[in-house]
C-alpha cells in the first residue's frame, strides 16, 4: 500500500481517465475535443445552461466558461440561444455535432468502467463507485469545522 496521499492518487486516475477518453474520441474523429471542452460537455443541461450555471458546476470562472464555450460554438459543438425565462440572457446549448460528441463520451466512460471491472474485478470498481457517490454527497469539512 502506497502512503501517497490520496488526492494525488485521484488526480493520477482521473487524468488516465481524460487521457483514455480524448485518445478515443480522436480515434473516431473528434480530435480537436481537449479535457478543457468537459466543463461544458458535462455540465451543459439538454434544454441549455447558463454560462454562469456551467461555470459554478465546474468551480471556474465564468470567462474561462466564456472563453471554452466561445471555442466550441466555433467548433461547432454548441451554440447560444435566448433564455425564454430572462430575455436578458442566453443559454448554451449543444448542437446535434455536440450531442453525438457527449453521447459518445458517455459510451467511453462505460466502456473504461467496464474495462476496469475486467482487470480489478467488477465488484471493485462498484465499491469504488459507491464510495465516490457517497463522498461527494458529505457537506465539506469546512462546513463541519465552523459548525
Amino acid at each position: 500500500m502506497s502512503d501517497r496521499p490520496l488526492l494525488p492518487l485521484l488526480h493520477d486516475v482521473q487524468r488516465a481517465i481524460q487521457d483514455e477518453l480524448h485518445a478515443r474520441l480522436s480515434e473516431l474523429g473528434w480530435a480537436e475535443i481537449r479535457p478543457s471542452h468537459g466543463c461544458v460537455f458535462g455540465g451543459v443541461e439538454r434544454e441549455g445552461s447558463r454560462l454562469t450555471d456551467l461555470a459554478e458546476r465546474a468551480r471556474l470562472t465564468k470567462q474561462s466558461v466564456g472563453e471554452i464555450v466561445s471555442n466550441l460554438e466555433g467548433l461547432g459543438y454548441v451554440e447560444r440561444i435566448p433564455d425564454p425565462d430572462d430575455k436578458r440572457a442566453k443559454l448554451v446549448r449543444l448542437t446535434p455535432q455536440g450531442e453525438e460528441v457527449q453521447r459518445a463520451a458517455r459510451e467511453i466512460f462505460a466502456q473504461i468502467e467496464t474495462e476496469w471491472g475486467e482487470r480489478i474485478g467488477k465488484q471493485r470498481v462498484a465499491q469504488l463507485r459507491e464510495t465516490l457517490e457517497e463522498l461527494s454527497l458529505l457537506p465539506p469539512l469546512v462546513l463541519e469545522r465552523a459548525a
